[in-house]
């Protein structure tokens, strides 16, 4: 079971698709709280994150995960700017999942993903920018009874809640290559993990982050136009530890710092009109999980 929800959280990192895209897990249980702190460009981001997922067992060793996942993040533009932001302090973004997976051999598992989901500042009765669709295809080959156990992800994801609604391919490959090291390479993550033993982790990752939310209320940006959307990516780099309170129990904190950050009003074709953020900033995350 644990390999067949490995791979639904590997498969559910879609790109660009949010600070929600890059962290749905297979866990069934998940709090968490993100930070960024005030930078040069007089921006806060905080996000609250709830997750749920519960695998269901079919035929012939094949896999069933129904979860959802809600986001809420608050955004807070400190500066005076040339408009009125009332309307963008507050963003939601709601995740329902279902995942197959299905067992083609000891190695090898296929992995289908459908994830419809509502980002909007919810401040009206929902309209059709709040609708969007992701959907995942790929395969898993994990290989843990030999020396130095491995686990491969490959895949295309397509997210129709992004800027550019186009399938972009991913990969994610993990190595355990000493007893208490191992690392992963890929996108839109890659680290290195230590392990001192079972009650403790200690993790250094590079990460693509971002999201993109519809603006119900839209907002007039004097000469460049309406925006209809925000949207935010970021790369960063994060040094974390987790505890395991039991074997499926654990807490958890990382504290890093972007190494390229972009927060853009956008208009009804997605064109950039107005930056918000274009400043690194500090970068803190904690949470509590339960695995499966």
């Amino acid at each position: 079971m644990k390999q067949f929800c490995l791979c639904c959280l590997v498969l559910t990192l879609f790109f660009f698709t949010g600070f929600t895209g890059f962290s749905q897990t297979p866990d069934v249980f998940r709090l968490e709280y993100m930070l960024m702190p005030e930078n040069d460009a007089e921006v806060q981001l905080s996000r609250i994150k709830l997750v749920a997922n519960v695998p269901i067992k079919a035929k012939d060793s094949n896999n069933i995960i129904i979860g959802a996942e809600y986001n809420r993040i608050a955004y807070d533009l400190k500066r005076d700017v040339e408009f009125s932001n009332a309307g963008l302090s507050l963003f939601h973004i709601l995740d329902l999942n279902l995942a197959y997976v299905y067992k083609h051999n000891e190695d090898w598992r296929f992995i289908g993903v459908l994830t419809p989901r509502l980002a909007s500042t919810f401040t009206n009765p929902l309209e059709n920018g709040d609708f969007g669709i992701n959907i995942t295809v790929g395969a898993f080959r994990d290989r843990q009874k030999i020396e130095k156990p491995t686990r491969l992800v490959v895949g295309i994801a397509y997210n129709s809640s992004v800027v550019y609604r186009i399938p972009l391919p991913f990969v994610y490959f993990e190595k355990r290559f000493h007893p208490k090291w191992a690392y992963v390479l890929g996108a839109p993550k890659t680290g290195l993990k230590f392990f001192p033993n079972k009650k403790h982790m200690i993790q250094s990752e590079f990460i693509l982050d971002g999201y993109f939310v519809n603006l119900q209320n839209n907002v007039l940006v004097s000469d460049t136009g309406l925006a209809s959307s925000i949207s935010s990516s970021a790369a960063l780099i994060t040094f974390g530890y987790q505890y395991n309170i039991t074997k499926e129990m654990a807490l958890y904190a990382y504290a890093g710092h972007t190494l390229f950050n972009s927060g853009v009003l956008r208009d009804n074709d997605r064109n950039d009109i107005f930056t918000l953020n274009d400043q690194s900033s500090f970068y803190f995350r904690t949470g509590f999980r339960i695995g499966i």
